[in-house]
């Protein structure tokens, strides 16, 4: 079986969701990248070469770095383990790390190694020379008996597991095989972002993400079409062991195939600046979907998008859960129904995703125990005022503190689910405080929206909301109808502050 495939929104982002519960080990080559940017006016009268004047550099992690680093960009935590050298370039990689908040506990620096350096020149925008500074071997027995002791520790903490090989030397000689040998023994999965044309030494692996060339030059003959990618992934598959194959294949999106059946997930349209780290960030965030309990295609379907973010940028570029939050609304849409209940920090980023797409969102809040239609007139008319509305709803204990020991009738849960399913209503927030004012500082609604028998001062918020630029309205009822009380009828006009 072999399909194009389009996954619905909700496990999308209930994947994205859960980022932040996740560790991921990552083992492999780590690279100092630096770009040195500047302008070229002239030929040099020494030779004929243009003359680059520098107007300023950066430096960023490469390889495995910029792995660990799209990680921790992602919401969450990374192992990094490697042996790199005790040079000025793996001091700089240290700092790099120490700086995200990543424990350097898993890196061990080693006078006999020199760390792997790339140095991009640019004028104007194109890049015109790449200096690498590097020395390929494999570990001595030392070095190599001090990964698999960093490796094993390293491991008990992590949900899974990533080999970003860059063919600088750390997982020559077995290395790698020795690596996967201990994680299946240890029933954690193991990711391979493969090198080289010979995937024998990632045999027993979990999954390998080659892009199209590199799976070509894995079965000796080029690949392109649908039946070719996977002919090629299940020969690989059948001779290595593998669980599955992700194969990027940059417009055409992505194909994830086994040995029963194969996915294919077309790519966003969008211009493409730079390709560099783009499949560092493919591996980091499958990884991290895998782990949060994604199935394998729509793991890939979230790797696509976030591959679709990091080349609209310049240089070696990671992104961020609300820029893959973003992506994702753009291609697959907003979450519904019971996947539209959210804890404080998941609606945090999907409110800033929202913000990014020129979206106004608005906020309203109550116990919603026993719904009535004066609760969907106010939410009808609520969402009128933005495009999208998050609700706050208390918790129980929440409610049996402002209502008494016999309330709630419903259960928070039961109460979320009603309110997420109506169409009105875009997330739902449970909060354990008497009052939402901690979730409103979090959120920072455009629109706070209250029923008319409150007044702007006793709006929980109104300051905050206010101070952000944004506006209350307090929707007006019938007389005697509130929200608090009886079946209420709304007006369709509105008081704003």
């Amino acid at each position: 079986m072999s399909e194009q495939y389009l996954p619905s929104p909700e496990p999308l982002h209930r994947a994205v969701s859960r980022f932040s519960n996740v560790t991921v080990l990552v083992v492999g080559d780590f690279i100092l990248d630096r770009f040195v940017n500047g302008v070229i006016e002239r030929i040099s009268p020494e030779a004929p070469i243009p003359v680059l004047r520098g107007r300023g550099e950066t430096s960023a992690m490469g390889g495995a770095g910029n792995v660990v680093a799209n990680i921790v960009s992602l919401g969450a935590a990374a192992i990094p383990v490697s042996v790199i050298g005790a040079d000025p370039a793996g001091d700089n990689l240290m700092r790099m790390l120490a700086g995200l908040g990543v424990d350097t506990g898993g890196l061990a620096q080693d006078a006999n190694r020199m760390t792997s350096s790339k140095s991009r020149f640019s004028a104007q925008g194109q890049q015109v020379l790449r200096f690498d500074e590097e020395e390929i071997k494999p570990l001595r027995d030392a070095e190599r008996a001090t990964l698999i002791r960093l490796f094993r520790a390293g491991l008990a903490q992590a949900d899974i597991v990533i080999l970003s090989d860059y063919g600088k030397g750390m997982l020559l000689d077995g290395v790698a095989g020795e690596l996967i040998s201990i994680c299946r023994e240890a029933g954690k999965p193991v990711l391979v972002d493969p090198k080289g044309r010979d995937y024998a030494c990632y045999s027993g692996a979990t999954a390998i993400t080659p892009n199209r060339k590199e799976l070509g030059e894995a079965v000796g003959r080029a690949v392109f079409a649908d039946d070719e990618i996977v002919a090629a992934a299940r020969e690989l598959i059948s001779a290595h062991g593998f669980d599955f194959v992700v194969a990027t294949r940059s417009e055409k999106g992505m194909s994830v195939v086994d040995a029963d059946d194969a996915r294919h997930i077309a790519t966003q349209a969008r211009e493409v600046f730079d390709v560099s780290g783009a499949g560092d960030t493919v591996i980091a965030s499958f990884a991290l979907a895998l782990a949060a309990g994604a199935d394998r295609v729509i793991a890939a379907a979230i790797a696509n998008a976030a591959a679709g973010v990091v080349v609209g940028k310049r240089g070696t570029a990671r992104l961020t859960v609300e820029e893959l939050s973003g992506a994702l609304f753009r291609s697959h849409g907003p979450i519904a129904h019971k996947d539209a209940i959210l804890d404080a920090a998941a609606a945090a980023r999907l409110v800033a995703t929202w913000k990014d797409e020129g979206l106004s969102v608005g906020f309203t809040n109550g116990c919603f125990d026993i719904l009535h239609a004066g609760h969907v007139s106010l939410l009808h008319a609520a969402r009128s005022q933005c495009d999208r509305l998050v609700l706050g709803l208390n918790s129980d204990a929440s409610v049996r503190r402002l209502k008494g020991p016999g309330r709630p009738v419903n259960d928070e849960h039961d109460r979320a689910c009603v309110l997420a399913a109506l169409a009105s209503v875009d997330a739902v927030v449970v909060f354990e405080e008497d009052t939402p004012l901690a979730l409103i500082e979090a959120l920072k609604p455009d629109i706070l929206v209250k029923g008319a028998d409150y007044t702007i001062d006793q709006v929980v918020g109104a300051e905050v909301v206010h101070k952000a630029g944004g506006r209350v309205v307090l929707i007006d009822h019938v007389a005697g109808k509130s929200t608090t009380g009886t079946i209420g009828k709304f007006t369709a006009s509105a008081r704003k502050s």
